[in-house]
């Protein structure tokens, strides 16, 4: 367990651990393949860190488990979505989010992204 990372909105931006690196950083706009979706990345965990219960009911493609694991923030949603690395690509528009919570975790946008200030 101790090679398994899981940061929230502490500005990490490479995580690394186990001979796996995320693809994807706290604060960057992504794009869920599968569902067509944007958002902003709040947390990353280098492997599957939900119940093997959530898995096997929402988890329906069945991405492994043995890689890297995001927290989104949905564009226009109120929900949080917990998605595999496999279904995401960088966000094409690089626009501001439309979240209830975006405020909670950052709160500096530019160039395409989400920061805190904090991490400064």
């Amino acid at each position: 367990m101790s090679d398994v990372i899981s940061q929230y909105f502490w500005g990490v931006h490479e995580v690394r651990g186990g001979g796996l690196m995320c693809v994807f950083s706290i604060g960057q706009l992504v794009h869920h393949k599968k569902f067509d979706y944007r958002g902003v990345i709040i947390g990353v965990d280098q492997t599957f860190q939900g119940t093997d219960e959530w898995y096997e009911v929402v988890a329906r493609s069945r991405p492994p488990k043995d890689q890297p694991w995001y927290h989104v923030l949905p564009d226009g949603a109120s929900h949080r979505t917990y998605v595999a690395e496999r279904h995401l690509e960088p966000d094409a528009i690089q626009e501001r989010i439309d979240h209830p919570e975006v405020d909670d975790f950052f709160d500096l946008f530019r160039d395409g992204g989400y920061s805190n200030s904090l991490w400064n």
